[in-house]
């Protein structure tokens, strides 16, 4: 694949450094959408069970439902576009990662500066006093899990009709104000506000590039879009770092 001389020039001359990453990079792990058919499990749908009635109504069942998720996504390893964002955040003094996975892998591939808008799935919170933690058990020993202060923990995860956490949106509408340089690496652009973030960075003044395997609704207005798996192209970008 051919790299263009003005995504070369705007990697080269980088200083402040956004990824923004979606579902596809984590696809390219094996990791399921978990929507649509291929994320129908005992005949229910994510959007039935990913919402603060249906844990209300049935705790047990919608953990239930999430060990089935953590189980499936526990032998999973980062590929190479993980490995290669977390060596770019080696290499830049001024890095952000936002993320809007909730499967872990961009920590296992050694991502720090990261802020998840949908949170994790290997971590709880706690319903009654709010604590999160990490919860690496898979499968879990006690559904549901509950918390040392008695009460019962839910996954810390953003569930349709809940908002982002106000503390991670806020982080990255200030950091993609300042970058020079945005790669939107595997997300479709159309969930919000992530899909917003490139276009503020674009008016900034900051040179955006795209990575996915088909074109989205951002595709004409970044400054290059190259369509293809993470996995191989994020690797031909590195080089430039």
């Amino acid at each position: 694949m051919h790299i263009s001389d003005e995504t070369i020039k705007a990697i080269q001359n980088s200083e402040k450094v956004v990824f923004l990453t979606g579902a596809g990079i984590s696809a390219e792990s094996g990791v399921p959408t978990f929507r649509g058919e291929e994320g129908l499990w005992r005949n229910f749908r994510a959007e039935e069970l990913a919402t603060p009635i249906a844990f209300q109504r049935n705790p047990k069942l919608v953990w239930e439902w999430y060990d089935w998720r953590r189980n499936l996504i526990k032998p999973l390893y980062p590929n190479a576009g993980h490995k290669v964002i977390a060596s770019v955040e080696q290499k830049k003094s001024s890095f952000k990662l936002i993320t809007q996975n909730v499967d872990g892998l961009h920590q296992k591939a050694g991502s720090v500066k990261c802020v998840e808008l949908h949170g994790n799935i290997w971590k709880t919170r706690c319903t009654e006093e709010g604590n999160v933690a990490d919860n690496l058990g898979s499968p879990l020993k006690n559904i549901p899990p509950m918390c040392e202060c008695g009460a019962i923990l839910r996954p810390n995860i953003v569930w349709f009709g809940e908002s982002l956490p106000v503390e991670a949106i806020q982080s990255s509408y200030e950091t993609v104000e300042i970058c020079d340089l945005m790669i939107v690496v595997g997300t479709s652009a159309v969930v919000q506000p992530a899909a917003s973030l490139p276009r503020i960075a674009k008016n900034a003044g900051a040179f955006v590039i795209e990575v996915n395997a088909e074109e989205t609704p951002i595709s004409d207005m970044v400054d290059d879009s190259y369509l293809g798996k993470a996995g191989e192209i994020l690797p031909l970008l590195e080089k430039y770092f």
